[in-house]
């Protein structure tokens, strides 16, 4: 294909470059995947972006004068957009030469390309099994369970979302072994279809960028070893994780001893306050007594806090010890207004739901503590 060229306003496009850049590999052997593909033809101007792992499809609105495809140092394109003064931008190849032309005003960029044939060819919509759902609903959903996915890539079936749509139910679950978050969301009507995947917890946050603010249905499909999102044009892709996903249903206990419903917002300011005095991997110590809670924390060498309030507790006193930021995520995923506390004893997890019904559920593992 010969070198595009085209005019289009300087905002869209910087959008674009910021969405692309994102996906664009920064570390990876083959140059071509550092870039962003600028593609121009009659079907419109879309800019292609992948590291292999993750792609986006992105269409803009322009004018096209010529068709024709190249890419651009991703990044470097940003930028260059990025200082250029507002209004129409236009983008012309070089011809026989590998430079690529962007001018705004008076001010010119030559930049020189790479390897257009390095760059791979990149999903598009549709595939096997495929279901839709609303924006809103995916982006609620990854938000209550994302933070206690796995970062850690020696289990990389961890560092996943499980995906699941029954009929009319959205349900996600997410863990790294020491904390396990469960979302499920109504949808309003059938998705069409049942859906299963084990998706990275990275593309799904991407997916929850391009969502915000629309208010479509997001249609999702499977390709061979990859999910697709399609956002009204603009399409997501990824590879799925392999590997069993934990049956995360048998890791929920079945009855507990202690079920305390407690303000989300006063829990969550005390965690906050006394956790910046737990420092060094210290826990946060959750002491139970009639009536009431008192959260501690102590550091050698730095300090100590302590802080109380009234919860409905009565029964035999007891410590448990949480990681703060694993506890302050759960309490913050539960939601505003109420959220239930299922407890057992000390060595036992311990279970956030929120009090709403809103089917998050959020297990966290709790820390010995010494003596």
């Amino acid at each position: 294909m010969g070198s595009p060229k085209l005019t289009i306003d300087r905002e869209a496009l910087l959008e674009g470059l910021q969405a692309a850049s994102r996906i664009a590999s920064s570390k990876t052997a083959i140059q071509a995947l550092t870039g962003v593909q600028l593609a121009v033809g009659d079907g419109g101007i879309e800019l292609r972006a992948t590291d292999l792992e993750l792609s986006l499809r992105l269409p803009l609105e322009g004018s096209v004068i010529e068709s024709g495809e190249v890419v651009l140092p991703a990044r470097l394109f940003a930028d260059v957009v990025r200082s250029l003064p507002g209004g129409s931008v236009l983008i012309e190849g070089g011809g026989a030469s590998s430079d690529v032309s962007i001018t705004a005003g008076s001010a010119k960029f030559d930049l020189k390309t790479l390897r257009g044939e390095d760059f791979p060819t990149l999903p598009a919509s549709g595939g096997e099994a495929s279901v839709t759902i609303p924006a809103d609903a995916l982006e609620a959903t990854v938000r209550r369970v994302e933070r206690a996915a796995s970062t850690d890539q020696t289990r990389p079936v961890l560092t996943g979302v499980l995906f699941q749509v029954d009929g009319t139910a959205l349900r996600m679950v997410a863990t790294d072994s020491y904390r396990l978050s469960v979302k499920e969301t109504v949808l309003e009507q059938t998705a069409g279809g049942d859906f299963e995947a084990n998706v990275p917890a990275r593309a799904l946050q991407e997916a929850v960028r391009l969502a915000q603010g629309s208010e479509d249905g997001v249609r999702i499909s499977m390709q061979e070893s990859q999910i697709v999102f399609d956002f009204g044009g603009t399409v997501l892709a990824s590879r799925l994780i392999d590997g069993q996903f934990p049956k995360w249903k048998e890791l929920l206990p079945e009855n507990f001893e202690h079920e305390l419903r407690v303000s989300s917002d006063d829990l969550a300011d005390v965690v906050r306050r006394i956790s910046l005095l737990a420092q060094r991997t210290k826990p946060l110590t959750l002491s139970f007594s009639k009536g009431s809670l008192t959260i501690s924390a102590q550091t050698p060498d730095v300090g100590e806090a302590t802080e109380s309030l009234p919860v409905p507790f009565d029964g035999e006193a007891f410590d448990i010890g949480f990681n703060p930021e694993f506890l302050r995520d759960g309490i913050e995923s539960a939601g505003e207004g109420d959220l239930v506390l299922k407890l057992i004893n000390p060595i036992r997890p311990g279970l956030i739901e929120a009090g709403d019904g809103s089917g998050f559920m959020y297990l966290i593992m709790p820390i010995r503590l010494n003596g």
